[in-house]
């Protein structure tokens, strides 16, 4: 399963990606900067203005590789995909499961206790690593908070409840995100989380490495012959990817959060590598996108022990695994969906 972790990612304003027989050449001012075989691909992700030849994406398409072109803030523009395998019966017990009330809620639940479990166990973490007292007693309270709502999300019968309940506990986290940084202040202050666009460093980097995750969480779908758009937490609309955003709630604070926390607190990354622009929105260069996708890929290949397998598995594969016992539970070989929680 290794190659499902081989994405290409171009930053490099004015790169030109185009065929060379069964291969992908990257160019930067006719300069070849880059060759590899298609075959050695999960997907490419173009970041910024990257050009791209219909050749190549006819290659892509047969081979099976993902195309997925991503603005200058990560923001995500369009993906170019070959023919759909899926499996049909599978996809349309997934559609039959999100048009039952009593059973959709059931799965977003899930996916929601996943997300609080990890949530906890970040601010937890935190506490165990020797936070100050007045910081710990902050992030100890909210972790608390986020097991009352947890108790509480066990009870819900209603969608729009479990949408409530996620909403609140993530204002929560997030009032205390800023306790988690303990580097670099004055570059990476938090007060609340900004998406569309972010208006400060730290929210510029959370969307950033976001975008990056619910890729990896579209391809794990399509993986196992999900539909990405067809979800249960997120609500259905054109263009949104609702069930990937799904499975990646459970992702956002064990993989995101804490690469994000990572890359400020030993300094990986620098405040002079952001500006912000007339309109408010904060912006990154194109070098400190790089250094985020090197650790990005680099904390994809870490390793635990997945806590319902209890084997060793790397995080890149994590989606894949879950969306992998989500068309389980659908097909009804799990009685239930088993939302990954971190230890």
């Amino acid at each position: 399963m290794k190659h499902l972790l081989n994405t290409l990612f171009i930053t490099t304003p004015g790169a030109w990606l185009t065929r060379e027989g069964e291969t992908v050449l990257v160019r930067v001012e006719q300069e070849t900067k880059l060759q590899v075989p298609v075959t050695a691909l999960e997907g490419i992700v173009c970041i910024g203005g990257v050009g791209f030849s219909p050749p190549l994406m006819e290659l892509c398409a047969d081979n099976g590789v993902t195309i997925s072109f991503l603005g200058e803030n990560g923001r995500f523009l369009a993906r170019v995909i070959g023919p759909v395998s899926g499996n049909i019966l599978l996809r349309k017990e997934q559609y039959r499961r999100a048009d039952i009330a009593e059973k959709a809620v059931v799965i977003a639940q899930s996916f929601v206790l996943g997300k609080l479990a990890n949530c906890r166990a970040v601010l937890l973490r935190a506490v165990r690593d020797g936070a100050e007292a007045e910081t710990g007693n902050a992030l100890t309270q909210c972790a608390d908070y986020l097991k009352v709502v947890m108790g509480q999300l066990r009870r819900e019968t209603d969608i729009e409840s479990v949408r409530g309940k996620e909403g609140q506990a993530a204002h929560a986290y997030f009032s205390v995100f800023d306790k988690l940084i303990v580097a670099q202040k004055n570059e990476f202050s938090f007060k609340e989380r900004t998406r569309r666009p972010p208006l400060d460093n730290v929210n510029a980097l959370l969307s950033f490495v976001y975008t990056l995750l619910a890729h990896d969480c579209v391809g794990a779908c399509e993986a196992v012959g999900l539909d990405p758009q067809a979800g249960y937490l997120h609500a259905d609309r054109p263009g949104r990817p609702s069930l990937a955003l799904d499975i990646m709630e459970e992702f956002r604070p064990f993989i995101a959060d804490r690469l994000v926390l990572t890359l400020i607190n030993r300094q990986q990354i620098k405040g002079d590598g952001f500006k912000k622009t007339e309109s408010g929105a904060v912006t990154m260069s194109p070098e400190t996108k790089k250094e985020v996708l090197k650790a990005y890929q680099e904390r994809k290949r870490e390793e635990l022990t997945h806590p319902f397998l209890d084997e060793k598995v790397s995080l890149g594969l994590l989606p894949y695994i879950q969306a992998r016992f989500l068309a389980r539970h659908l097909r009804g070989d799990i009685d239930g969906y088993p939302p990954f929680v971190w230890k």
